[in-house]
C-alpha cells in the first residue's frame, strides 16, 4: 500500500485536472443555458431545453461510449467533453433556480435608472443568482468530481484505473480498493469543507446570520 502511494498521487492529480476542466466548462455552459431560458430567447430556448433533457436522461457511460468509440474522439478530450456535457445541464438547473429568485422589482428599478441589458445581467442578475445557487453549484462540483470515476472505461488513467491495474498485477484487491477509498476521501473532504465554508460566508454576507 505504501509503495503504491505515488501511483495514486499521480492518478489523483489527473483526476483533479479532469474535474477542474469539466467544472469550468459546465459552469460556462450552465450559465449560458440558464440565461437563454431566463430571457426566453427564441430559437435557442428550444435547443437548450433539448440539450438539458438529453444530457440528464442519458447515462455518462453511454455518452463516453458514443464520443470515444462512435465519433472516435481522443480519450482525454472525450472525458472532459462528456463530463462538461453532463455537468452543464445540472449547472443550468442550479443557475435557473438562482435567476428565478431575483426579484422582478430589482430588474425594473435597474432599467428605470438607465442600465442596459448587459449591465443588468452583469451587475444585478448574475451576482444575486450566484449567491442563491451556490449550494447547488457546490453540490454539482462534487458530483462531477465523483463522476470522473467512470472515465476509466475508455482507458483514462485515473484513480479507478490505477486500482484496477494494481488488482490485476498483484491480486491485492482489498488493499487497492482501500487506497482508492482513501484517495477519494483525501480529495473530496477538503473540497466539501471549502464549499461549506464559502456557503456560510455567502449566507452571512447576504443575510447577516
Amino acid at each position: 500500500m505504501v509503495s503504491s502511494i505515488p501511483l495514486y498521487a499521480r492518478a489523483a492529480c489527473y483526476t483533479l485536472y479532469l474535474a477542474f476542466c469539466a467544472v469550468v466548462l459546465s459552469f460556462i455552459i450552465g450559465l449560458f443555458c440558464s440565461l437563454v431560458l431566463y430571457f426566453k430567447v427564441k430559437f435557442f430556448s428550444i435547443f437548450v431545453k433539448a440539450y438539458i433533457e438529453l444530457s440528464r436522461n442519458t447515462p455518462l457511460l453511454i455518452q463516453l461510449f458514443f464520443l470515444h468509440f462512435g465519433l472516435k474522439i481522443e480519450a482525454h478530450i472525450c472525458a472532459v467533453a462528456a463530463l462538461a456535457f453532463l455537468g452543464g445541464s445540472y449547472m443550468a438547473e442550479a443557475f435557473r433556480g438562482g435567476l428565478e429568485a431575483v426579484e422582478k422589482v430589482q430588474l425594473e428599478s435597474a432599467l428605470s435608472i438607465g442600465l442596459n441589458k448587459p449591465q443588468l445581467i452583469t451587475y444585478i442578475i448574475i451576482p444575486q443568482a450566484l449567491m442563491v445557487a451556490f449550494p447547488a453549484i457546490g453540490a454539482n462540483m462534487i458530483f462531477l468530481l465523483k463522476e470522473t470515476s467512470v472515465v476509466s472505461i475508455i482507458s483514462i488513467t485515473d484513480l479507478v484505473a490505477t486500482a484496477k491495474d494494481l488488482i490485476s498485477l498483484y491480486y491485492a484487491t482489498d488493499e487497492a480498493l482501500l487506497m482508492l477509498v482513501i484517495s477519494y476521501l483525501v480529495i473530496l473532504t477538503p473540497i466539501s469543507f471549502g464549499i461549506w465554508f464559502l456557503e456560510k460566508r455567502i449566507k452571512h454576507a447576504a443575510f447577516g446570520n
